[in-house]
């Protein structure tokens, strides 16, 4: 038994401990495990590492566990409540409570009582030797047995209420059985844990959507530069042909000089376009919560696939689509619930507050002195002393207490009924956001079911125009190759070519985007 408890402890603390590492690695402590200095990543993987790394997502969900925290706190003022208190007093010097007042002769009122006693046996025990005394007689017999015995009584100035030592410990349990308030906050705790749910998964869209845009757009730039790459190439055997052409006196140096310049300016372009594309990969670095020192391979390629192409809906559908799908107007619907939460735990103060409880006390009161005052059996004047422990039932007690509480505010200055009406006031408002916030993702649908279909007229029109500068670029480099043509000739058709496949890169990055921000519009995550 023991074996499998501690075989249970070491499988808890292995779980435990891997727990701990994978969070150091998740959030970059130190110590965590390195990555490499460079990275290759498709599109998909990029959405798998964004959404799990990303800080506003990390920064949602540390908000998602203080509202569960807030609904578990919400849920405890309805749960019993437990209160264990202990208290020790040392009584360095006690107060005679009777001092100055008619009560100071307690003690002697006591020895009456004895000395009555004392009479009333000796008249009815049917001794003869035995017969009633006098109470002053009795006082000094009784002194004579306690200075025997070495006791010494209390006097009058002695507080014979007052103790030593004195332990108080209390344990209390309370159970609210009816609490407006209680109730309406456990209600008001949820709601706004479904309101952060909801913010949560709207940022999950808002970072899906970055980062698809920072990929294209790093895409695009290092495609761009790689487009202008290739047309370095091809200008710079231009160049060459050109010069060998003006040697032979077929071309003008002009004509070199204008191939030179363009060649320079392609260059230029190139740096600006390759430095644009490293500023891309870094800023997709930031979004998907990787140092900005890996350096980022980007596997997809920036390409249009028409048999992939989403079908574009009319706006009506979209915007229904939206409306079902949609987290933030599923929030603001949350967040109008949750002014009505408020305003139900202002009514609240309305009806009263019952609960139950019940108290168990123990109390000790243990003199320095524990000792007590015998008479010894059949003796009317001899005594003894028995001593006690600390822990004796004479010093020792408990008392148990139980009930019902009942508290009802029944006026409170008109302070509720303005409470009300504000709350009432904040559910207008939050319903006038919310007709404001279906007009702004209507005109949101609106733009981005228009923008999808402006890109894809404008990648189609690209599609075409690309082939024939394809064309075009074929046509001239064979007359050129037949000796028809001219390397000027060559030169322009390939400027044309790389400004049609930049054209249509760009083409296709503006629909991939506009798909995306379809995507978001219409409520939808990947």
């Amino acid at each position: 038994m023991h074996s499998e408890k501690l075989q249970t402890y070491c499988r808890l603390f292995t779980v435990t401990l891997c727990i701990i590492l994978l969070a150091m690695i998740t959030t970059g402590q130190p110590g965590s495990a390195h990555l490499p200095d460079t990275l290759t990543i498709s599109i998909d993987e990029a959405l798998e590492i964004g959404l799990v790394n990303s800080y506003l997502l990390r920064r949602g969900l540390l908000d998602l566990s203080t509202a569960d925290s807030q609904v578990r706190e919400a849920w405890g003022q309805v749960y019993p409540q437990f209160d264990v208190s202990a208290n020790f007093t040392r009584n360095v010097l006690t107060a005679n409570p009777f001092a100055g007042t008619e009560a100071g002769g307690l003690l002697q009122t006591f020895a009456s009582i004895e000395w009555l006693d004392f009479n009333e046996r000796a008249r009815t025990d049917g001794d003869p030797a035995t017969s009633p005394i006098e109470f002053e007689e009795f006082l000094t017999r009784q002194q004579q047995a306690f200075d025997e015995a070495g006791i010494t009584p209390p006097g009058d100035q002695d507080d014979p209420f007052g103790v030593d030592n004195q332990f108080i410990t209390t344990f209390s349990v309370s159970q609210t059985i009816y609490s407006g308030r209680a109730f309406s906050a456990i209600r008001g705790a949820e709601q706004f844990r479904q309101v952060n749910e909801n913010q949560v998964e709207r940022d999950r869209q808002e970072v899906a959507h970055r980062i698809r845009s920072a990929y294209y757009a790093a895409q695009l730039a290092q495609e761009t530069a790689d487009v202008l790459e290739k047309s370095i190439e091809r200008t710079a055997r231009t160049v060459e042909e050109i010069k060998k052409s003006v040697e032979q006196g077929m071309l003008s140096k002009s004509d070199r000089l204008s191939a030179e310049v363009e060649l320079v300016n392609l260059e230029t372009d190139f740096i600006e376009a390759s430095n644009d594309a490293e500023l891309a990969r870094k800023n997709l670095n930031i979004i998907l919560g990787i140092p900005v020192r890996t350096h980022l391979n980007l596997r997809t390629e920036l390409s249009f696939n028409s048999q992939n192409t989403p079908d574009i809906p009319e706006v009506e559908e979209a915007y229904q689509r939206a409306a079902q799908h949609r987290p933030d107007i599923q929030q603001v619907e949350g967040l109008i619930e949750l002014e009505k939460v408020q305003r139900n735990l202002a009514r609240a103060s309305y009806f009263p507050d019952i609960s139950a409880f019940a108290n168990l006390n123990y109390l000790g009161n243990v003199p320095d002195q524990r000792f007590a005052v015998l008479r010894e059996p059949g003796e009317a004047f001899q005594y003894r002393t028995e001593d006690r422990s600390f822990f004796s039932d004479a010093y020792w007690n408990p008392s148990v207490a139980v009930g019902i509480q009942f508290s009802w505010r029944l006026f409170t200055g008109f302070q509720t009924t303005q409470q009300v009406q504000q709350r009432s006031i904040a559910i207008q408002q939050a319903e006038i956001d919310y007709e404001r916030l279906k007009e702004a993702v209507y005109l949101e649908v609106t733009q981005a079911v228009n923008n999808l279909r402006a890109a894809y007229e404008r990648i189609r029109s690209q599609e075409r125009n690309i082939e024939q500068a394809e064309m075009n670029h074929e046509f001239a480099v064979r007359r050129l190759q037949e000796g028809v043509g001219t390397a000027l000739e060559e030169r322009q058709a390939s400027t044309l070519l790389d400004r049609s496949r930049l054209s249509y890169l760009s083409a296709v990055y503006n629909y991939l985007v506009a798909v995306s921000e379809y995507k978001k519009a219409v409520g939808e995550r990947i």
